[in-house]
């Protein structure tokens, strides 16, 4: 990395409700899949950091769980990583979605952004799924509720308006130098990235409340010299959710273990033996010991 007088590093928080493509913008701003995607509400559960490194520049992203009111333990975890990401930040980008009405928890979120000495950049996604003429309330009440820096709309599915954010986004990073090494794009271990992958196949694959009772264990990952064995744990919270998850005669779950398989392989560039277990653990998202023991703490 070349650290020229005007080399400039920072960071940028991304947060809002759940299911507004919070995911989705930062892999498209670091130009890697860091964070997992999927269309059920709440996929994101920790917060996740993705670099974004260049010869003069390094923005470092902090992805969030979406804030919502919690009915569970596990979500006033979610809640409470969501708020306390935007501490000590350069800027923060308010990610909301066009299809939809303003709720009354994004106002809150945005009174709440207004009371912070921090540039906040409200980020309208999902434009392509409506008409142009539909943004301009929405931009108008929005704009009665915070001083926003900016106001973005953008697809961040159909790369539309990303280069203007990305702008806004780099007039607030300060001259410094870099936090981490060039090469690295995200604080996430290799195990952690695994179960993630893991969980984001089942999201994609199951309906209705089945993927929020999910967890991923890593049981062990050991590297042969060949190939990586990978032995992963599903804990789901009811038997019939476990019979759901293997499918008849094992089929769904061939299925998660095969499509995981090939993005575990991508990230690690090596072959991998993917063993996975599905077992049952009773309302464990109310369990401080069991929230903790799957990583979220």
């Amino acid at each position: 990395m070349n650290l020229k007088k005007t080399f400039r590093s920072g960071f940028v928080s991304i947060v809002g409700q759940p299911n507004v493509g919070k995911s989705t913008i930062l892999n498209a701003l670091v130009g890697e899949k860091i964070a997992i995607i999927s269309d059920k509400p709440q996929t994101t559960r920790n917060r996740i950091l993705a670099i974004l490194n260049e010869d003069d520049l390094q923005v470092v992203f902090t992805d969030t769980p979406g804030i919502h009111k919690p009915r569970t333990r596990l979500g006033e975890y979610m809640v409470k990583t969501a708020k306390d990401s935007m501490d000590d930040m350069d800027a923060v980008l308010f990610v909301t979605d066009a299809s939809g009405p303003i709720s009354d928890i994004e106002r809150g979120i945005a009174k709440n952004l207004d009371a912070l000495a921090v540039p906040v950049i409200l980020v309208i996604n999902k434009i392509d799924t409506v008409k142009k003429d539909a943004l301009l309330p929405m931009i108008a009440d929005y704009s009665g509720l915070c001083r926003f820096e900016a106001i973005v709309p953008v697809s961040a599915l159909k790369n539309d308006g990303m280069d203007r954010l990305r702008s806004e986004i780099l007039q607030h990073i300060p001259k410094g130098m870099p936090y981490y090494p060039e090469d690295m794009v995200t604080d996430q271990p290799e195990r952690q990235i695994a179960a993630e992958i893991i969980r984001e196949k089942l999201l994609w694959l199951l309906d209705k409340e089945v993927p929020h009772g999910i967890a991923i264990e890593i049981m062990s990952m050991k590297d042969t010299g060949k190939v990586v064995e990978v032995s992963a744990a599903i804990y789901c919270e009811k038997m019939s959710h476990k019979g759901i998850i293997i499918g008849k005669n094992g089929t769904l779950l061939k299925k998660v273990g095969s499509m995981a398989r090939t993005d575990i392989e991508k990230m690690l560039d090596k072959k991998v033996f993917l063993e996975l277990w599905v077992k049952v653990k009773d309302d464990w998202r109310n369990n401080n010991t069991l929230i903790k023991n799957f990583g979220y703490q």
